[in-house]
């Protein structure tokens, strides 16, 4: 089981301003912002529901690229992650849709963050 996760960013700025907006629909935003004097000068942010998990670093820019799926409560969230994550510069990497290769009701949305990460919201229940 996965407790949280970092990815490090070129544009710290930048990738606030892209996952404030995508995050939003499927009920997740920035819980914590590590003051720089307890971060050796890096810039940090959480990001979760009821505790953060997904964390940003402005250091050390994640090589390779990652994908990361979250878990979406119904399509109507995926679609809207997937406008979210295009009005907020994301690129498409794959409109929402079944993909039915995976299960019958795998409902996700694939987009490249500021950093290219495929990043995805996944729905696996039908639709809601």
């Amino acid at each position: 089981m996965i407790d949280h996760m970092t990815l490090g960013v070129t544009d710290f700025a930048r990738s606030i301003a892209f996952y404030d907006k995508v995050f939003a629909p499927l009920g997740v935003r920035r819980l914590f912002d590590v003051p720089l004097e307890h971060s050796d000068g890096v810039q940090v942010t959480g990001y979760g529901d009821d505790r953060p998990w997904f964390w940003l670093a402005g250091e050390r820019a994640t090589t390779g690229l990652m994908h990361v799926a979250f878990q979406a409560q119904s399509h109507a969230q995926v679609d809207a992650f997937h406008a979210a994550a295009l009005q907020a510069g994301g690129t498409d990497n794959g409109a929402p849709g079944l993909r039915p290769h995976y299960h019958a009701d795998y409902y996700a949305a694939f987009v490249r963050d500021p950093d290219g990460h495929n990043i995805e919201a996944v729905c696996h229940h039908a639709n809601l």
